[in-house]
């Protein structure tokens, strides 16, 4: 259990180092406003951030993540590992109930985190260095809507975190059983790397495509109020008014820029966490297959 702990806190910082630039520019395309759009795409998008604000703007917001997701790959690998021991035997059917109850667990510090991540990288949008910031860093962000707002505020857009994390952890983890799999890992292969990120990365990529229209449904509602009014008054009224005034284009928002990201972070997530189980447990007789790299026979990351 310690292992598991240890790898998922090791495993979520490579990943956030890895993918933040990309999340930034996804919740920059997610929230922007169709009347007035900053951005024409994805690479425009990109561009704009570092000429305007330079490389740190990709970065806006790390902190938070970067303390979150130590947490949450904890909770994940541990919740994971323990429900597949309660059910038993090892199919894809409860690999996908076992990563929906690890998603469904950790959305507790996930939907705080993504609340200061999104409003961290929209304060001082197209600006350098903002003599205005609203928040210092993302705890003060947090503390600062916990004042305004109470114990509510700081879970705004938990429903749709949950509607996304539950199911998206199930698909992730089936979809890295399965491939697993399917190229016959082998700890000793010489292609064991290669074989490990190909598997994160589609295993990523497959999660978010899965849940990626609600995605932009939480992405709006965290964004919302940030330098005026609230425009939205719950998930019902978002999904209507942003299918109205955009179209169900609307809901592919930002969903380049998620792809580019999910494949390098949860490859480096997946190789790292397995490779460090691999090691760490080489003293027990050794491994024979991706399986057993993973936590208690399991796979697991964000």
């Amino acid at each position: 259990m310690a292992l598991d702990f240890a790898a998922g806190c090791i495993g979520g910082a490579a990943g956030v180092l890895v993918g933040h630039p990309f999340d930034t520019v996804k919740v920059r395309l997610q929230v922007q406003s169709v009347d007035k759009p900053l951005y024409r795409g994805t690479y425009h998008c990109f561009q704009s951030i570092v000429r305007q604000e330079s490389m740190l703007g990709l970065y806006k917001g790390i902190g938070s993540p970067m303390m979150g997701l130590t947490f949450i790959n904890a909770i994940v690998f541990g919740v994971q590992g323990n429900a597949m021991r309660k059910l038993g035997a090892d199919t894809p059917l409860h690999q996908f109930l076992a990563g929906a109850a690890a998603g469904l667990i950790q959305c507790v510090i996930c939907c705080p985190m993504e609340l200061a991540k999104t409003r961290m990288q929209m304060q001082g949008t197209g600006e350098k260095s903002s003599s205005r910031k609203m928040y210092k860093n993302s705890l003060d962000c947090l503390v600062r809507i916990y004042r305004r707002e109470g114990f509510r505020g700081i879970n705004r857009g938990m429903v749709t975190t949950v509607i996304r994390e539950t199911p998206g952890f199930g698909v992730y983890f089936l979809t890295y059983d399965t491939l697993t799999r399917a190229l016959g890992c082998n700890a000793y292969d010489d292609y064991i790397i290669p074989k490990l990120l190909l598997a994160g990365g589609m295993s990523g990529m497959a999660s978010w495509m899965s849940t990626y229209p609600v995605d932009v449904i939480k992405s709006r509602l965290q964004a919302d109020g940030v330098g005026g009014a609230n425009r939205y008054d719950g998930i019902a009224d978002c999904v209507r008014q942003s299918l109205r005034r955009e179209g169900w284009r609307v809901f592919t928002r930002g969903l380049t820029s998620t792809l580019l990201r999910a494949f390098p972070v949860n490859a480096t997530t997946f190789a790292t966490v397995t490779l460090f189980l691999m090691y760490m447990r080489e003293d027990d007789g050794g491994l024979k297959d991706c399986e057993s790299m993973q936590p208690d026979l399991q796979h697991s990351s964000l």
